[in-house]
């Protein structure tokens, strides 16, 4: 069994990506009011005790298969977005990310420095040299964020994923390298 991974803080500018806490719960709930968040998560947050569940699986990182963050405004520790890595494969040095912001922090480049800082931790923390991101052809904002982090897209996946919908989406595969030049970013209050 893999060693747990240790929850750690990672700067994000002037913001923090900081492990999931049980005081989450109504950020979490909140954000999942969104119908685009929902449509583009299959994580299947439709009650209290769903959002619950998932808080829960994000604050775990003993299984050493995974880790979560908030994207948060430490100031005043306001949800602003989610980013995880997840289906850690040691043996061929590949990891997912996914992530999601909440509507009022879109359109700010908050997600891809998210997204960089935890590719970054991975990069250097993790057995990994690969970090996939997949995300719905019709969900073209998505695409932006993998762009601006540094990710290369390398091709289309059919009908390979049953989004919140309920329908099995085509996707668009993207991967960036350990030893891929590293975006700059820049982020808007």
């Amino acid at each position: 069994m893999p060693e747990p991974l240790q929850p750690i803080d990672l700067p994000v500018g002037d913001l923090l990506l900081r492990p999931w806490r049980e005081t989450d719960i109504e950020g979490i709930w909140a954000a999942f009011q969104d119908p685009e968040l929902r449509r583009w998560n299959g994580g299947g947050v439709t009650s209290r005790t769903d959002a619950l569940v998932l808080l829960g699986r994000r604050m775990d990182w003993t299984s050493g298969d995974h880790a979560s963050w908030a994207l948060v405004d430490p100031a005043v520790d306001d949800l602003l977005a989610s980013v995880s890595l997840h289906s850690l494969d040691r043996l061929h040095g590949n990891v997912q990310i996914g992530y999601w912001t909440v509507p009022a922090a879109r359109g700010r480049g908050l997600a891809p420095a998210a997204v960089d800082a935890a590719c970054r931790w991975a990069f250097g923390a993790l057995p990994v040299d690969r970090v996939e991101l997949c995300h719905a052809v019709d969900n073209p904002a998505s695409g932006r964020v993998a762009e601006k982090a540094g990710f290369t897209r390398e091709g289309r996946l059919r009908r390979s994923y049953r989004y919140g919908d309920g329908v099995k989406h085509d996707e668009l595969l993207w991967a960036r390298l350990a030893d891929d030049p590293a975006p700059e970013i820049s982020t808007r209050s």
